[in-house]
């Protein structure tokens, strides 16, 4: 009888590397959507970029009637780049920050805020589904982008601005300063 002998290596857990913290926004109020980003910065530090605004109620009136009229998004991507664990914690403060801003229980802005990697846009959501992965406290994230083939492309479950391409010609800008980031860190070790 022959023995077989099998060589197992087990996997070494590393530590995630730092990603590019980004936060759309919806509103209707452009000053609540700016203390929103006032009160954001405060905790998060300096916006690297922030979008042009783009009419979220011409892709789907979903917020319309909780926001009071016509809803409109802009989204903005942060200087330091963050351990990807934060995203529930952050997403947490984002709801904080909603519920601070609300109107008789309406809320006049809405955070989303996620990370962009190398390969990745992940979005953090309340909300359980089948591709969504329990973090903590009642968040989940969701990939909700890859980056393959020099595009940002879509899964079945994005959310329909997520496919726009304005949407990816920001993410594609956030992902360009994370790779200059990325690079000057990985170089420096």
């Amino acid at each position: 009888m022959h023995h077989i002998q099998r060589s197992f290596i087990m996997g070494t857990a590393m530590h995630f590397e730092p990603e590019k913290l980004i936060c759309a926004i919806l509103y209707t109020d452009e000053k609540a959507a700016d203390a929103a980003i006032s009160r954001l910065t405060d905790a998060y530090g300096a916006a690297d970029l922030i979008s042009e605004p783009y009419c979220f109620s011409d892709i789907s009136p979903y917020y319309d009637s909780e926001m009071g009229g016509r809803v409109l998004r802009r989204m903005l991507s942060f200087a330091q780049c963050r351990d990807p664990q934060e995203l529930a914690a952050i997403k947490t403060a984002t709801n904080a920050i909603e519920q601070a801003a609300a109107d008789a229980g309406n809320r006049r802005v809405n955070l989303d805020p996620g990370f962009v990697s190398a390969g990745r846009l992940s979005l953090a959501t309340t909300k359980n589904a089948g591709h969504r992965i329990p973090l903590s406290d009642g968040i989940y994230a969701e990939l909700t982008l890859f980056y393959a083939r020099r595009a940002w492309n879509p899964f079945p479950w994005t959310y329909m601005d997520f496919k726009l391409p304005q949407v990816h010609a920001f993410l594609t800008q956030v992902r360009g300063i994370y790779m200059q980031q990325r690079k000057l860190w990985l170089s420096s070790d």
